[in-house]
């Protein structure tokens, strides 16, 4: 409906053939707005909790492994794993989200 909405517009108009980019055109600008801007909003909010990342923060890495952050140096990270208090590292990207303790409820 929207299409032939389009053509008979251009039509109206005397846009001729360009009527008929409208909806490609129409069809990535609502694709971008839909699927990217989304995408680098969060891909910046994720870049943005790496530079935070100091000594004490608990994480969540990529692979699922919970511990909590010895040092970081520029791209790595030392963590301490439980219940055995192993010292793994990790590259900064390997950080998939600081979790915060929640109260027993």
């Amino acid at each position: 409906m929207l299409a032939m909405w389009l053509q008979s517009a251009a039509g109206g108009f005397g846009l001729g053939n360009l009527g008929g980019l409208a909806l490609p055109i129409l069809f990535f600008v609502a694709l971008y707005f839909l699927m990217i801007v989304p995408n680098q909003r969060k891909q910046k909010k994720w870049q943005n909790m790496l530079s935070e990342l100091k000594a004490g923060d608990r994480v969540t890495t990529n692979g699922g492994i919970k511990g909590t952050i010895i040092s970081v140096k520029d791209d790595v990270l030392v963590l301490r794993v439980q219940p055995d208090g192993v010292k793994l590292e990790f590259a900064k990207q390997a950080v998939a989200a600081v979790t915060t303790d929640t109260p027993a409820a």
